[in-house]
């Protein structure tokens, strides 16, 4: 009997002692669970997992399902979970464990909506690689998702069983951290999240938020029950005659009166408080005859016929493309220069150049080619044009990175050359038409369109445009519109001796912020002779 005390006792203290350290733990990190009941027990799930989460509480990417195991995440932060996008390390997977609780649910996990872009709000579900029931394995592909920016597979980092597809193929418009699917460890658990809805999943943990609210007190208590008093209506009576020359009638006598073109000033009223009635109307007409009602002319419809058109739905690249664009606009004092170069000299090189192609089996070399190669060679020159705005500095980029502008049927991509100036010719002109290919098919990975210090945009070569002022791809400082060439005549040496050359109009936008003027002239002026001395670009 005194050691079964004992140890009731001992137990006493013991539990005394856990909700201490529990109520220090949640005034700890308060903000971190919020007070909420369901919170409270998870930090108890993480003391009994103590050998395993004494090594991290946080899961990264490459963690083993050992890990996992004695993981605590926090609801809805976006952390590395059980997915993870192919081929994009810096993605973010918004996804919370679920512990059985009392709903009666298994251990699960909700997976959210990943960010897989720096400008991606929300994305779309292009279609589901694994369906509900299927067992998952480390390095399955789960889904394609469908990002500002392109079309992104997710992989399975954890073995289990897709329990529930939440959001289906074709989802438009999913909020990051909204959660798309749902998955399990064992396949006996699938059928329990037949009917699992993520709100009625909360619902738990608001009836403990709401159990665990301080109750009020007394006198608070009873203001709440006491129903706020609502002032009486005043009802407004009518006078007992109508005042000056106003007519009151019903609506009623109103439209009859208009039907049979019946002044009503010349009618006595016999409703309430000498209001007109439809029988006091009725009366009038029967006491002058009947008559036809006057049918007003029918005035003949000279409105325009209603347009006929078609809503096209926006892709996920146009809407941020043109986020994009606003905000540059708006924020970016932008100038322009723009300078006729002669391209006579290029346009023969790129004929030799492409001779050697042909022979030795590799792409043509266009003259978009040549012309990002100039760019970078400049870029290299007047290094204050490689730069981008920051509120407390100019950050001036040692890598030369050209954007290229690239027009499909989803929108406008700008895919990234990089090192530009230090690659050749042959090496640029077969990353450009990789890179377009990928971006018609929209097959585009982050990697190939991030990271540009500089951006240009043919509009000359394709569409015969001549010239045009395009806007700055922030965060970048500068972009170059290119027009077409044109034959142009020209004075030759002698007074009377004249003589014709092609001519190409490229127009610099700079920011003002980062580029002068002086500095945007300095740099047009290397540009053009890269462009008129092409040679000097093979040095």
């Amino acid at each position: 009997m005194a050691y079964a005390s004992h140890l009731f006792q001992h137990s006493k203290k013991l539990r005394i002692h856990q909700r201490a350290d529990l109520a220090r733990w949640l005034s700890n990190d308060s903000q971190l669970f919020g007070g909420k009941r369901n919170d409270a027990w998870a930090v108890i799930e993480k003391r009994r997992y103590s050998s395993a989460a004494a090594n991290s509480t946080v899961m990264s990417f490459g963690a083993s399902k050992k890990d996992v195991s004695g993981t605590i995440m926090k609801v809805g932060s976006p952390i590395a979970g059980p997915l993870f996008m192919k081929d994009f390390a810096c993605s973010q997977v918004h996804w919370k464990r679920g512990f059985s609780s009392d709903s009666g649910l298994p251990p699960h996990q909700e997976i959210g909506m990943p960010s897989l872009s720096p400008t991606m709000t929300e994305g779309n579900i292009a279609r589901w690689l694994k369906k509900e029931g299927d067992k998952i394995s480390t390095g399955e592909v789960l889904c394609e998702v469908e990002t500002d920016k392109a079309t992104v597979e997710m992989e399975c980092m954890e073995e289990g069983y897709l329990a529930k597809i939440l959001k289906g193929d074709g989802s438009k418009e999913i909020k990051l951290g909204e959660v798309i699917a749902i998955t399990v460890e064992d396949e006996e658990d699938i059928a329990k999240f037949k009917d699992y809805n993520p709100s009625a999943s909360g619902s738990g943990a608001t009836s403990a938020n709401e159990a665990s609210a301080p109750t009020p007190p007394a006198s608070q208590k009873e203001e709440v029950e006491k129903p706020a008093s609502l002032p009486e209506p005043k009802i407004s009576k009518p006078s007992a005659a109508p005042d000056g020359d106003r007519t009151f009638a019903s609506p009623l006598a109103r439209k009859l009166a208009e039907d049979h073109n019946v002044p009503l000033s010349s009618i006595k009223g016999t409703g309430p408080d000498g209001h007109i009635v439809k029988a006091d109307i009725e009366d009038y007409l029967a006491s002058r005859g009947k008559e036809a009602p006057v049918t007003k002319p029918v005035a003949k419809d000279t409105s325009a016929p209603a347009l006929d058109y078609v809503d096209i739905p926006h892709s996920q690249i146009r809407k941020v493309t043109a986020s994009r664009l606003l905000f540059s606009k708006q924020t970016i004092p932008h100038y322009y220069l723009t300078v006729d170069t002669c391209v006579d000299k290029l346009m023969g090189l790129r004929s030799q150049l492409n001779s050697i192609q042909e022979t030795s089996g590799g792409k043509r070399i266009s003259v978009n080619d040549l012309v990002i190669k100039a760019a970078a060679l400049a870029l290299r020159k007047v290094p204050q044009c490689n730069s981008s705005w920051t509120d407390n500095y100019i950050r001036q980029y040692n890598n030369v990175n050209i954007n290229v502008a690239v027009q499909t049927d989803n929108g406008l991509y700008v895919p990234v050359i990089r090192d530009a100036d230090k690659k050749g010719l042959s090496k640029i002109a077969d990353e450009v038409k990789n890179l377009a290919q990928k971006a018609k098919e929209n097959s585009l990975k982050p990697e190939d369109y991030e990271g540009g210090t500089f951006t240009v945009s043919n509009l000359g070569g394709p569409f015969g445009i001549k010239q045009f002022c395009a806007i700055i791809n922030p965060p970048q400082s500068g972009i170059l519109a290119i027009g077409s060439a044109e034959k142009r005549v020209i004075p030759g040496s002698g007074p009377d001796d004249f003589k014709s050359a092609s001519f190409m109009s490229v127009t610099l936008s700079c920011d003002h912020r980062v580029i002068d003027g002086a500095i945007g002239a300095e740099w047009l002026k290397a540009f053009k002779g890269y462009i008129e001395n092409p040679e000097s670009m093979l040095l």
